[in-house]
C-alpha cells in the first residue's frame, strides 16, 4: 500500500480509501460483516474510510463507528453532509443551521469525537459559499473536524470558494471528490488542473463506473443482479446511450486479460495513476469484492498501457452522464432557464 498527503494538511492517506456507502439498509445490512470488511481493509494497509450521513439515513456511519472502536486513532475518517436525512423544511443544505446540527449527528453515529476530513456533498445553490466556510471554518477551531473540502464541485466554484476563504480569512477546502474512471474522465479537462493548482487533496469516487467496471456488465452477460435492480437502465444492453459504455468495456476488459489482471484491478490503478488524484475510493459490499479491490494496490500502469487506454477513451471524455441521480438547480429549474415573458 502506498501513502500520500493529503492536500498539504501533513495527513497521511493511503491511495486506497474504503467508501462506505454499501454498508446499511441499501445494499448490506449485516453490520458484523461491514465491521469485519473494514477490519480487513485495515489489516491490508488502508487507513482511509470515507463515508456519508445520508448513506442508508446514517447507517452506515454507525457501522463505520463499531468498526472503529479501539482503532479511531489510526485511521484518517471522512465523512460528509448536505443531503437530506428526513422530512421538512431546513433539513438539508450548507447552511450554517443544518451543518452545525448535522455534523454533531454525525459524530454520534461514528462514535467519535473528531471528524478527519468533513466534505460538502453537493453544491448548495440557496446558501452563500461564505456562509458555509465560515461555519466549517468554526468546527476546525472548535476541534469538531480537522479538515474540511468539498464533492463533486464544478471548478469555477472550487476557484469562487477559494477565492471567497482568501479574501474573507477563512479556511478553505483542502480536498474535493470528484467522480472519476476510465469510463468517466471529465474532470481531466478543469476540475483535476484546478485542484492541482490550488494544492487540494483529491479522493475520486466510482473507480468501476458505477459497477460497469467491476468485471461482470459484459456483453450478453445479464449483469450483476444487484447493480441492476438499483439502476436498471444504465446497463440495459438495448439502449443507445449505453453502446459506448459496453464498447469500452469489452476493450478494457481485453487489455486487462493481455496485462494477467482483472479488470476492476486495471480500473482502480488508472484511478490512481493521475498525479493530481490523492486516493482513489472503493466501496465493496463483500468481503469477496474487497480482496479483488486490493489487488489493485500494487499495480502500476506502464506508458504503453496507458497510451492503450487512451485510445479507448480520450482525456477528458465521459461516456455516460456521472451526474444523473443529481442536478445542479440551473438546469432543474425550468425558471433560471426561460426569461419571464414582457408583461407588456
Amino acid at each position: 500500500m502506498r501513502y500520500r498527503v493529503l492536500g498539504g494538511t501533513g495527513i497521511e492517506v493511503s491511495h486506497h480509501c474504503l467508501g462506505a456507502m454499501m454498508f446499511g439498509s441499501v445494499a448490506n445490512n449485516d453490520h458484523e460483516e461491514g465491521v469485519r470488511i473494514i477490519h480487513r481493509a485495515l489489516d491490508a494497509g488502508i487507513n482511509f474510510v470515507d463515508t456519508a450521513d445520508m448513506y442508508s439515513a446514517g447507517e452506515s456511519e454507525e457501522i463505520v463507528g463499531k468498526a472503529l472502536n479501539g482503532r479511531r486513532d489510526d485511521v484518517v475518517l471522512a465523512t460528509k453532509v448536505h443531503f437530506p436525512l428526513g422530512e421538512g423544511r431546513n433539513n438539508s443544505g450548507n447552511s450554517r443551521r443544518y451543518v452545525v446540527r448535522a455534523v454533531e449527528d454525525s459524530l454520534r453515529r461514528l462514535g467519535t469525537d473528531w471528524i478527519d476530513l468533513y466534505q460538502v456533498h453537493r453544491p448548495d445553490y440557496t446558501t452563500d459559499i461564505e456562509e458555509t466556510l465560515s461555519v466549517l471554518t468554526d468546527l476546525v477551531r472548535d476541534g469538531k473536524i480537522r479538515a474540511f473540502g468539498c464533492s463533486t464541485f464544478p471548478a469555477e466554484e472550487i476557484v469562487e470558494a477559494h477565492h471567497v476563504a482568501l479574501n474573507r480569512g477563512l479556511m478553505r477546502f483542502r480536498t474535493e471528490q470528484p467522480p472519476y474512471s476510465l469510463l468517466a474522465r471529465g474532470i481531466e479537462r478543469s476540475v483535476l488542473p484546478t485542484t492541482q493548482r490550488l494544492g487540494m487533496g483529491v479522493l475520486v469516487w466510482s473507480p468501476l463506473g458505477g459497477g460497469f467496471l467491476s468485471g461482470k456488465h459484459r456483453r450478453g452477460a445479464g449483469g450483476e443482479a444487484f447493480r441492476a435492480t438499483l439502476a436498471p437502465d444504465r446497463f440495459d444492453e438495448s439502449l443507445a446511450r449505453n453502446a459506448a459504455k459496453f464498447d469500452a468495456v469489452e476493450q478494457f476488459a481485453k487489455l486487462a486479460d493481455e496485462m494477467g489482471v482483472s479488470l476492476p484491478a486495471l480500473a482502480i490503478a488508472f484511478a490512481t495513476t493521475h498525479p493530481g488524484v490523492t486516493s482513489a475510493i472503493t466501496g465493496p459490499r463483500t468481503m469477496e469484492q474487497l480482496e479483488s479491490l486490493l489487488e489493485a494496490a500494487s499495480l502500476v500502469l506502464t506508458d504503453d498501457v496507458l497510451d492503450r487506454i487512451d485510445e479507448i477513451v480520450p482525456p477528458g471524455v465521459d461516456t455516460y452522464d456521472t451526474q444523473s441521480f443529481w442536478k445542479p438547480a440551473s438546469l432543474v429549474d425550468v425558471h433560471q432557464r426561460r426569461r419571464p415573458l414582457d408583461p407588456r
